[in-house]
């Protein structure tokens, strides 16, 4: 028997299964989907089973299989052919589409680490007659050994750290125990008692409309506060009546905290997450339990969608219009497109859930390929708050550069009730550029065409591509003077200005600086929810999701700042982002108020947020689309060639426009080449070409030889993008 095995080396060069023979001890064991020891060169290395035969024609010397790395870890054959979809759907290298859908404790890689975890317990011998005899000789003298022994006929076992070293040993030494080692999983809750949800009118109406034995997809559009969380625990609950599994997307690791404890409530270990912010034994420990069928309901972020649950009855995509369901490295996939997969795979439905549906979604639900369902109601007595545009061109010739004076105004009587304050700022750090005022001097990244941001509180600027990092001096580094200015800015800034005009307010701020520890995101949510701050200050990670009864303000310091990006999708971003943080307002009996500061007030997207008239906006942009062929009128991909050498990259982009030019349809369009929209990161040189297409059988070919031809280039890099959301 032979196994073709795939090596754990993510080049290009190697981007194909290698043949081994499989020894006779093997043969009854290895599965496809296992993990393998392979001898590769002069070494052995990790690899990965993708098929296993019978036959082999060629003459080679074959070399055989070292041994498999865990026998009780195997893909199933869903995954499998999941992981050749994705391969073949982004053109990514065979192994990192299965690597991709791996946690980092399972990838295709030597593993040094045992991420088990095990209490330590100790029991009686099943010998009672010695136990006796034991107790009868020193019931005089060694009074605490046989008070163990009888606490452990009680009880039966005990945690060994429970007793003392010596206590243990001399019970050891007699024989009259034994210990018992019981593998437990870091995360852990209990299930609640809840009296029976009463539903709203238009949450029966989805629960009710939900065929779960189809496979369509629905998308639920339905306001911030409408209840969609709820209508989600309802049809999972008769999921796992059916006796099926259920995964739950969503975008944030923010979000995960009321989602989760509020499904950890109604479900308790029924329920393993999945996301980044989780310790690499902790998401050992989640994947092990979904592997072993321990659990119905997976709840994560993009990468839950491979997670191995078996007999899949339904997978729920809540805030479906999040860019964070597309990955941005390779492989570049969208979480939806992995869904679609397993629904069809499954014969299941897809349940999208959103406030501000991606126009894609919104036009396919319009035109009857995705069933649509409205709530357009919050649950009980709430309702949606009133939203106000401040026009901060006036405000500025009152000096009120950061606050209005209607949000200094409407945040001083809130403190006094207290309630609660939610502010966006979506810019992280302390200043976006550090300037001369005497020579013109601008801090930039010395690797990546951008401007470095100020981060006050390390005193340092920080490159947000790639990571490099300077102290920042008190003179300039070109002409020495003390002239250095800060401009613009960012969440850091804000807090402090936050803290000087209200002292005697509580501020906490969450950004991705303020939650680079495990656990902040939690810990800061619970702090605020629990009333211990007065006012949460933060980037977009504060917009989704959140529910907080006390706030009642909402206020956006600067709305322009998403909506001047030179993107087709800006409108379409901002108002996404608006409506949700404005949802975060008047979720519970009291009215909420929203301030947006602009200095575009009579912007039509900005009036439609106001009017929360989602409708109005979604036919304005898509006349907009319309005329200029963007989604969904048109299909997009992006071809980048990136190199070190500046004319090198220049040369091939041209040459990759004109192959292109020469396979495709003459009805799909070719943009560029152009430089990117970051033109260099980390020393590297982007060039890219744009393709508008609607129907072109030739693209896709053309795309997968253009890979190809760059797969032995070391100077060049290709990167095809399907579908990309920034271009």
């Amino acid at each position: 028997m032979y196994a073709e095995v795939l090596i754990e080396y993510n080049a290009k060069a190697v981007d194909k299964t290698f043949t081994y023979l499989i020894p006779n001890n093997l043969k009854d064991i290895i599965k496809v989907g296992m993990k393998v020891f392979v001898p590769f060169g002069n070494k052995e290395i990790n690899g990965f089973v993708t098929n296993i035969k019978n036959e082999y024609q060629d003459s080679y010397n074959l070399k055989s299989i070292s041994h498999i790395v865990d026998p009780s870890f195997c893909l199933n054959k869903e995954l499998m052919t999941l992981g050749s979809y994705l391969q073949t759907k982004t053109l990514c290298t065979k192994i990192s589409a299965y690597q991709t859908m791996l946690p980092s404790p399972l990838k295709v890689k030597e593993q040094k680490s045992n991420y088990n975890k095990y209490l330590n317990y100790i029991e009686l011998i099943s010998d009672s007659k010695k136990i006796d005899e034991y107790i009868s000789q020193h019931a005089t003298r060694r009074k605490k050994q046989i008070e163990v022994i009888q606490k452990l006929r009680h009880e039966k076992r005990l945690l060994k750290s429970s007793i003392t070293t010596n206590i243990y040993n001399a019970l050891k030494e007699e024989k009259l125990i034994v210990d018992i080692k019981e593998q437990i999983y870091r995360l852990s809750n209990d299930k609640k008692e809840f009296e029976k949800i009463s539903f709203s009118k238009d949450q029966l109406f989805a629960i009710n409309n939900i065929d779960l034995n189809s496979e369509k997809t629905y998308l639920i559009h339905g306001v911030t506060g409408s209840g969609k969380t709820e209508v989600y625990i309802e049809l999972i609950k008769r999921v796992i009546k059916k006796n099926r599994t259920a995964i739950l997307l969503i975008p944030e690791i923010s979000l995960t905290t009321q989602i989760v404890n509020k499904f950890y409530d109604h479900f308790g270990n029924d329920v393993a997450i999945f996301h980044s912010g989780l310790s690499t034994g902790e998401k050992y420990d989640e994947y092990l339990k979904i592997l072993r069928q321990e659990v119905h309901i997976v709840i994560g972020t993009r990468s839950a969608i491979f997670t191995p649950l078996k007999n899949l009855g339904i997978i729920i995509i809540d805030e479906e219009h999040s860019e964070t369901f597309k990955q941005d490295t390779n492989p570049r996939y969208h979480a939806l497109d992995m869904a679609e997969f397993r629904s069809k795979y499954n014969h299941i439905p897809i349940v999208l859930g959103s406030a501000t549906p991606s126009l894609e979604t919104m036009a396919r639900a319009l035109k009857g390929v995705y069933q649509y369902i409205s709530m357009p109601n919050r649950i009980g007595t709430s309702v949606l708050p009133r939203v106000q545009l401040v026009d901060m061109i006036e405000e500025m010739k009152k000096r009120n550069v950061i606050f209005s004076s209607i949000l200094k105004d409407k945040i001083t009587d809130r403190l006094n009730k207290k309630e609660q304050i939610i502010l966006l700022l979506n810019r992280r750090g302390y200043s976006t550029i550090i300037s001369c005022k005497s020579c013109g001097y601008t801090y930039k990244c010395p690797y990546c065409d951008i401007a470095m941001t100020y981060h006050k509180s390390s005193n340092n600027l920080r490159c947000h591509y790639c990571g490099y990092t300077v102290f920042k001096n008190d003179d300039c580094p070109k002409c020495h003077e003390k002239a250095l200015t800060d401009y613009g800015l960012g969440t850091e800034k804000l807090e402090q200005e936050i803290k000087k005009l209200y002292p005697e307010a509580r501020v906490i701020r969450m950004d991705a600086d303020t939650t680079r520890n495990k656990g902040a995101h939690e810990d800061i949510i619970n702090k605020f929810k629990n009333h211990e701050y007065d006012i949460l200050l933060g980037t977009q990670m504060i917009s989704k999701g959140l529910n907080f009864p006390l706030v009642t303000l909402v206020g956006v310091i600067n709305s322009d700042a998403t909506l001047n990006i030179p993107d087709f999708r800006s409108g379409e971003r901002t108002f996404a982002l608006l409506s949700q943080v404005s949802g975060r307002a008047g979720r519970s009996t009291i009215p909420g108020e929203v301030i947006i500061q602009t200095f575009n007030p009579d912007n039509f997207t900005l009036k439609c947020v106001k009017n929360h008239d989602y409708m109005k906006f979604y036919n304005y942009e898509m006349a907009n689309r319309h005329k200029l062929d963007y989604p969904p009128y048109y299909y997009l991909t992006s071809v980048k060639i990136t190199s070190r050498d500046y004319k090198l990259a220049s040369e091939e982009i041209t040459k990759v426009k004109n192959y292109l030019t020469n396979k495709i349809n003459k009805t799909t369009i070719l943009l560029g080449p152009t430089t990117a929209s970051i033109f260099k990161i980390n020393n590297i040189y982007r060039f890219q070409i744009i393709i508008k297409y609607k129907k072109d059988d030739n693209l896709f070919p053309a795309l997968k030889e253009l890979n190809e031809l760059y797969n032995l280039n070391n100077k060049v890099n290709i990167e095809i993008d399907n579908n990309p959301l920034q271009v």
